[in-house]
């Protein structure tokens, strides 16, 4: 069972000033992460970013190979975005803007996935897991936001094969096996997407990622469950909680405007501490009940400091001190009895 979490956002909260407490001290996050049980990290990677310098390639290589030499697994997100990629907004990397033709976009997003995990090979950090794509449900390399549009299938499968195709190749070229991974947000949209994916010829891959988080969704936890299972009898393939969080309070920190406000709560964990943990645990009892094989917090580690606060600092697993929080200790309990 994987439970780990997505340490995209470290560097930036560390530059800006933020500090992390365990048991009253300061301390390294990926060792107050593992020292609680966290056996997996997950990392985002854009194209070529010019708002930001974080979520580079130079970036991703310096947090995986911290969490590679506390014993973490890997797991690389490629958002093939220069920014946020979600089911709104699935927008092309400026590199590629001007390519129409859908087998030169095919071979682009083939070749710059394939040279990057075969970099990342060079320096010890191959991923044992390979995002083709973040939240996918929506179609790849769009010129905006979505508008509504029904998916054109034979071009969104040709580019997803091509992401396929290139994890397959590294590992094939370095003596590896990194497994591919496909990305969906809500458990309800799982088998329509994956349905039109295998009927439009998707269907060389490892995993299913699913991010599943309250405020977005119409499932229950146990809805959410039952979906997991479905899934999984139908196509066979793993399925992992990709991404999930809560919030542990909904007082104001340094923002009062939280991304994950009231609506964000379910009436049985209240927006504390221990509610929080109690949604984790529950979460992964039920994914690993469901068939499924791990859980993977969305940042838990971006906090707000006085230089860059966060409209997310109340969903992490740290409180406004940066203090480590009790729903830390899911890690090591989410699959006990």
């Amino acid at each position: 069972m994987f439970l780990g979490a997505d340490l995209s956002s470290i560097h930036e909260v560390e530059d800006s000033g933020g500090v992390f407490y365990h048991q009253g001290l300061p301390a390294d996050l990926i060792e107050i992460l593992t020292a609680n049980g966290a056996n997996i990290a997950r990392v985002r990677l854009w194209h070529t970013p010019t708002w930001t310098s974080y979520s580079t390639l130079d970036d991703a290589k310096r947090t995986m190979r911290r969490a590679r030499d506390a014993g973490m697994a890997l797991m690389l997100d490629f958002h093939y975005s220069d920014t946020w990629a979600d089911p709104a907004k699935q927008i092309i990397p400026a590199a590629w803007a001007a390519i129409r033709d859908p087998e030169l976009l095919s071979a682009a997003l083939h070749d710059y996935t394939l040279t990057t995990l075969i970099d990342l090979h060079a320096c010890g950090l191959m991923p044992e897991f390979v995002q083709v794509g973040n939240e996918i449900n929506t179609e790849l390399l769009m010129p905006g936001y979505h508008d509504g549009a029904v998916i054109n299938w034979p071009r969104n499968a040709l580019l997803i094969n091509a992401g396929l195709a290139a994890v397959r190749e590294a590992g094939r070229r370095t003596g590896t096996t990194p497994r591919s991974v496909l990305h969906i947000a809500q458990p309800e949209n799982l088998e329509p997407w994956f349905e039109a994916a295998f009927e439009n010829g998707v269907s060389d891959f490892d995993e299913i990622g699913l991010s599943y988080y309250p405020k977005w969704s119409i499932c229950s936890l146990y809805e959410m469950g039952q979906a997991i299972a479905a899934v999984k009898q139908r196509w066979g393939k793993p399925i992992m909680i990709v991404e999930t969080a809560y919030p542990w309070t909904l007082e104001p920190g340094r923002v009062d405007d939280h991304l994950l406000g009231p609506d964000a709560v379910v009436p049985a964990y209240p927006a504390t501490a221990e509610g929080q943990r109690q949604f984790l645990i529950d979460l992964a009892q039920i994914t690993v009940a469901s068939g499924g094989t791990g859980v993977i917090y969305w940042e838990p580690a971006w906090i707000s400091t006085a230089a860059k606060p966060t409209h997310w600092e109340n969903a992490t697993l740290f409180d406004y001190e940066g203090r480590a929080l009790n729903g830390i200790e899911f890690f090591a309990q989410g699959v006990q009895p």
